[in-house]
C-alpha cells in the first residue's frame, strides 16, 4: 500500500502505534523525500482546526493579521497524517472530502481555490462505521479514506516485544551492538 497514492484510514487501540504505521508508509512511499504532516483532529477547537488544515488569508478573522499557508498546503507533495479523524467536526468533514477527492482546498477568507497533491493518512480508535450510522461521520469520507487497516494491540502481537525492547535499549546505550535480546 505504500507504493500507491491510496488514502489509509489505520484503526486500532490507543498506543498501538497507529502514527508509527502512517510514518512507515510514508517512509517507504514515492514521497518519502517530501513532508510528512502530522495534525491530531480531536486536540483543536473547530474554528482553529479549519484554519489550521486549510490555511487563511490575511483578514480572514480577528487577529489573522498575515496570510498562513496550512497543513493541507504544507504537506504538499507529501503525505498528511490526520490523528483522530473521528474527531473531525461535521463540517470539517465536507471541506476534506473535497479537498482528497479533487485535490483542492480553498484558505479561510479567500475564494481562490489551491490545487494540492496531498497524500492522506488517517487514524482513528473509534468505529468509524458506528458514527456514520448516527450521522455524526459522513459516510462519502469513511468510504472515500479506503479499507480500514486494523492494528492489533500489544498483546496481540507478542513477537514484537523483542524487536522493541532491542530498539529502546539501542535508543539508551553507547554501544548498541553489544545488546542481545532473546
Amino acid at each position: 500500500i505504500a507504493m500507491s497514492d491510496a488514502t489509509v484510514l489505520v484503526t486500532g487501540d490507543s498506543g498501538t502505534g497507529k502514527e508509527l504505521l502512517a510514518q512507515a508508509i510514508h517512509a517507504a512511499s514515492p514521497r518519502a523525500a517530501r513532508l510528512f504532516v502530522p495534525v491530531n483532529c480531536g486536540a483543536l477547537p473547530e474554528g482553529l482546526l479549519e484554519s489550521e488544515l486549510f490555511g487563511h488569508v490575511r483578514g480572514a478573522f480577528t487577529g489573522a493579521d498575515r496570510t498562513r499557508t496550512g497543513l493541507i498546503g504544507m504537506a504538499d507533495g507529501g503525505t498528511l497524517f490526520m490523528d483522530e479523524i473521528g474527531e473531525l467536526p461535521l463540517p470539517l468533514q465536507a471541506k476534506l472530502l473535497r479537498s482528497i477527492s479533487e485535490g483542492e482546498i480553498v484558505p479561510l477568507g479567500s475564494s481562490r481555490v489551491h490545487k494540492v497533491d496531498v497524500r492522506c493518512l488517517a487514524a482513528t480508535l473509534q468505529d468509524l462505521e458506528r458514527l456514520v450510522a448516527l450521522g455524526e461521520f459522513r459516510a462519502d469520507l469513511y468510504y472515500r479514506l479506503g479499507q480500514p487497516l486494523w492494528m492489533p494491540p500489544l498483546r496481540e502481537r507478542r513477537d514484537d516485544i523483542p524487536h522493541l525492547v532491542a530498539h529502546f535499549i539501542a535508543c539508551h546505550v553507547e554501544d548498541p551492538a553489544s545488546i542481545r535480546v532473546t
